[in-house]
């Protein structure tokens, strides 16, 4: 996996407003449908990482593990995050294939 890639393409997702952080906004966006894809950074708190990939699934929303959070909150140019969700489709499918 090339986290080159995929980070600034989550970069530019940023900076195009098509994303949210954190772990109350993302479940939000789950919740109402507008979360394409949920990108959760692998050292994630237990409680955390299963609230949110027991809501993904339940939602049919497909979610990918990043290395750190500090990477994810790098990718966007903010602290460290543990959570983020892509809000656009276009974005979302790309990632995932950076991803897989």
């Amino acid at each position: 996996m090339n986290s080159n890639q995929w980070m600034s393409l989550l970069g530019l997702a940023n900076r195009a407003r098509k994303i949210t952080s954190g772990e109350e906004l993302t479940i939000k966006e789950i919740r109402n449908g507008k979360a394409k894809l949920i990108l959760l950074s692998a050292d994630a708190s237990v409680n955390t990482t299963k609230k949110v990939t027991d809501k993904c699934k339940s939602y049919q929303v497909p979610y990918r593990i990043v290395e750190s959070r500090e990477i994810l909150g790098q990718a966007i140019g903010k602290e460290a995050r543990v959570v983020v969700a892509v809000l656009d489709g276009g974005f979302a499918k790309k990632l995932k294939s950076l991803l897989d």
